[in-house]
């Protein structure tokens, strides 16, 4: 009988309900007791939702991010944030590493915020571990031990989930030149005492994910797992060994050699594989194998997947367990919202039928160990449902368009390239813009008011005519622009508030795209994004941003910045079609975006924003597949944004991504100013300037919005006067790090007038060292 698990469930609640929860926190409107009793409701709602399932995961829900929790139960603490610690409880403390400040936090109890990055090639973003020469561990069981009661006492059949000592410390960053596998001794009994107490605490099994064994190792890597699990194989509960988001390739055999009790392969993405790790795996081992995606929202083709899983069952026996391939973090919660919603923008039902969500993904994996065990014919109707969709799918002629086809086979080699070279046309913007030195901008989005979501959502639901909604729109455009001029910004932005998201508000006037009502998917602490459902080929009927934008523009004499999303990030932040590559539906993208560059540039719009927030998120995990990925994004972006003039400044911005090691395809780019995440690594991310010569300007973000923490003068002139000893200051721009949606107007003032004085003291010296 094949067993049937779930490698984790979306935490954030089927209406968002620990969004909520955490915002009234941190605003003092709710108490730490009401966030925990709410955090405690949506996990009891999780369990009930897998109940039927052999073994329900544990330990998956977060408060924010898996990771930040795997360091407390390690008791590994910043220093800064350890120092704290006589100052409210450790929830607070749990917070002030995820965004510097807890709910009652005063200036004298901010900290710098633990560093966040993109999760392995996902778009959620996790608190990076740090690491020092000094770092010591200590283990603090006590959530793990108390959500492991609660599934107990609720009849679950628990499944812990922990992170890997191994794959903790590839996720770290190691500061003072301390390597991170020196911690791995350190840490082993820590998991060992761990593993020992779960089992006290009645856990037969114990999941422990491991997916950097999907990525490449050395040597070391390769001996410190070896190390790790020759230690752990003492301890009693049986480990299953979980990889996912990948292949693995040189370390298949490493894998299946590991003395754990079970081994979690991707199915999804690894199919080539599991034929070798059924012969490989040794006769005492489980093998879970990862049949259905639990990171895109298609459903799966069951006769395929039996067709292929019935030799495997044949074979593995009892041995053998189905789960998603990957936690079910990454996809909505439920569908039967979308079935249930009464919005006028509810998906139809031949796409409702195309589609399967988390709850859906397990009644999937239910239905393959079912016809496993018991034969197709006790599923045959379910069978032939799923079929009947997947054929539907396949043929419709809404997804294939033979001209936007042709749009893509008739791509010229000009299309990527400028006029001129960057030192030619640098000189005739500048005469343009006239721009001093230390140029300020933001990146793009002023505060998402209340005001502003009520009017988005009265217009949705007709409860606005146009012209209401147009005059609003335009009232928050005003507002945006004039606070602007007061601070005095060289370069303004409209502000979008005609947006909802970066890359929802596109979608929704390109053909071939569709949207769920309900499809939010946690990207990180309390931030949460709906992707769009990207079901067939794209094209753009009229122009996306060229009436607001020049609206905007109407209204003050400096540069405006048309804003726009790049083809990139369109992709990376889209629920994608599987049914052809991902290259094709980005050269789709890539010209849509191109006809509106142009539309702007003709509208008079001379300072265009290409955001590629993304690019690095898809990055494949293996540095050997990089190139090929690189080779089409990089073409595509520059398909978008090289048909304009040579006075035409093209932007672009890209944030929380280690993008040091790709730097010079990111050169490729060309484009005039690139704007980058840099406050929360302290600009360490500009190191990798110090090695190549980055040939355009740039403006590495002086202060972190992801944070309510307002940055003083003096830290943003510093962190400047970092970046100038990598980079000349006539190509240094001073902005934010990212948009300011997420902030509220009495933060974002302050800090830009800060950052603002930071532009002119750093003028002000420039001229002095001049004349001197």
């Amino acid at each position: 009988m094949a067993l049937i698990h779930n490698l984790g469930f979306p935490r954030i609640g089927a209406n968002r309900e620990l969004k909520f929860a955490q915002e009234a926190f941190w605003k003092g409107e709710q108490t730490a007791e009401q966030l925990l009793a709410r955090a405690q409701g949506i996990r009891q709602m999780n369990w009930q939702q897998q109940s039927a399932l052999d073994f329900v995961p544990v330990g998956d829900f977060s408060l924010y991010d898996q990771v930040l929790d795997m360091s407390f139960t390690l008791g590994h603490l910043p220093e800064r944030v350890a120092a704290l610690s006589h100052k409210g409880s450790e929830l607070d403390q749990y917070f002030r590493v995820a965004r510097g400040r807890s709910a009652h936090d005063t200036d004298c109890s901010c900290v710098h915020a633990g560093e966040m990055t993109k999760w392995f090639d996902t778009n959620y973003h996790y608190i990076v571990p740090e690491l020092s020469a000094e770092t010591r561990f200590s283990l603090n069981p006590e959530r793990l031990l108390s959500q492991l009661a609660e599934a107990q006492q609720q009849g679950i059949n628990a499944k812990p989930v922990i992170i890997g000592p191994v794959t903790y410390l590839w996720l770290s960053k190691s500061q003072e030149g301390s390597h991170r596998l020196d911690h791995l001794a350190q840490l082993l009994p820590l998991y060992s005492e761990l593993l020992e107490k779960l089992a006290e605490a009645g856990a037969e099994w114990v999941q422990i994910d491991e997916p950097a064994l999907v990525t490449e190792l050395d040597a070391d890597w390769k001996r410190a797992f070896e190390q790790a699990y020759h230690q752990l194989k003492a301890n009693r509960p049986k480990l299953l060994l979980a990889t996912y988001f990948g292949t693995l390739q040189d370390n298949l055999q490493l894998a299946c050699n590991l003395p754990v009790a079970g081994l979690h392969i991707d199915a999804v993405r690894g199919r080539a594989e599991v034929n070798t790790v059924v012969d490989w795996l040794p006769a005492h081992k489980v093998l879970s194998v990862g049949v259905v995606d639990g990171r895109n929202i298609w459903k799966t083709d069951l006769t395929r997947a039996l067709d292929w899983l019935e030799p495997i069952a044949d074979k593995l026996g009892e041995r053998l367990w189905l789960a998603p391939s990957c936690s079910l973090l990454h996809v909505p919660v439920d569908l039967d919202s979308e079935r249930q919603t009464n919005s006028l923008r509810a998906l139809d039902p031949e796409l409702l039928n195309w589609l399967a969500f988390a709850k859906q993904k397990l009644a999937e994996v239910q239905l393959l160990g079912r016809a496993i065990n018991e034969g197709r014919a006790s599923v045959a109707d379910a069978l032939a449902e799923n079929r009947a969709a997947i054929i539907s799918r396949r043929l419709s002629d809404r997804v294939h368009n033979s001209a936007v086809k042709a749009a893509v086979g008739g791509i010229l080699s000009s299309f990527g390239h400028r006029q001129s070279p960057y030192v030619e046309r640098i000189a005739k913007q500048a005469q343009h813009l006239k721009l001093p030195l230390y140029p300020t901008t933001t990146i793009g989005s002023f505060p998402q008011t209340a005001e502003i979501r009520k009017t988005r959502q009265a217009y949705k639901q007709h409860n606005l005519t146009e012209a209401e909604y147009r005059r609003n729109i335009q009232a928050e455009i005003e507002r945006a622009v004039l606070e602007q001029e007061k601070l005095g910004l060289d370069v303004l932005v409209h502000g979008e508030a005609e947006r909802n998201d970066m890359v929802e508000y596109f979608g929704e006037q390109l053909q071939g795209y569709a949207f769920s009502q309900f499809g939010w998917v946690q990207s990180y602490g309390s931030r949460c994004v709906k992707p769009p459902i990207l079901f067939g080929d794209i094209s753009r009927p009229k122009a996306m941003t060229v009436e607001w934008t020049t609206y905007a523009q109407s209204l003050t004499d400096k540069p405006m910045k048309g804003m726009l999303t790049g083809p990139v990030t369109i992709l990376n932040w889209s629920f994608v079609r599987d049914d052809q590559p991902r290259k094709e539906s980005c050269l789709q993208l890539a010209l849509a975006i191109r006809q509106e560059v142009l539309d702007l540039e003709a509208a008079g719009v001379n300072v265009i924003q290409i955001d590629e927030a993304a690019l690095r998120e898809g990055l494949p995990l293996r540095r050997a597949e990089w190139q090929q990925y690189l080779d089409w994004a990089i073409h595509c972006f520059r398909i978008s944004a090289n048909g304009v003039q040579d006075e035409t400044q093209i932007h672009t911005h890209m944030c929380y991504s280690e993008f040091n090691d790709i730097i010079e395809a990111i050169a490729q780019m060309d484009a005039d100013v690139i704007t980058i995440e840099t406050s929360r690594s302290n600009m360490e991310l500009l190191d990798v300037f110090e090695a190549f010569e980055y040939p355009n300007e740039i403006g590495p973000g002086v202060y972190d919005i992801h944070s309510p923490n307002i940055p003083t003068t003096a830290q943003m002139v510093n962190l400047m006067q970092q970046a100038a000893t990598r980079i000349p200051a006539q190509r240094l721009w001073v902005n934010p790090d990212c948009g300011l949606k997420t902030r509220q107007w009495e933060e974002v003032i302050p800090a830009l007038e800060n950052m603002i004085a930071a532009a002119q003291q750093l003028r002000a010296s420039a001229t002095a060292q001049a004349v001197a």
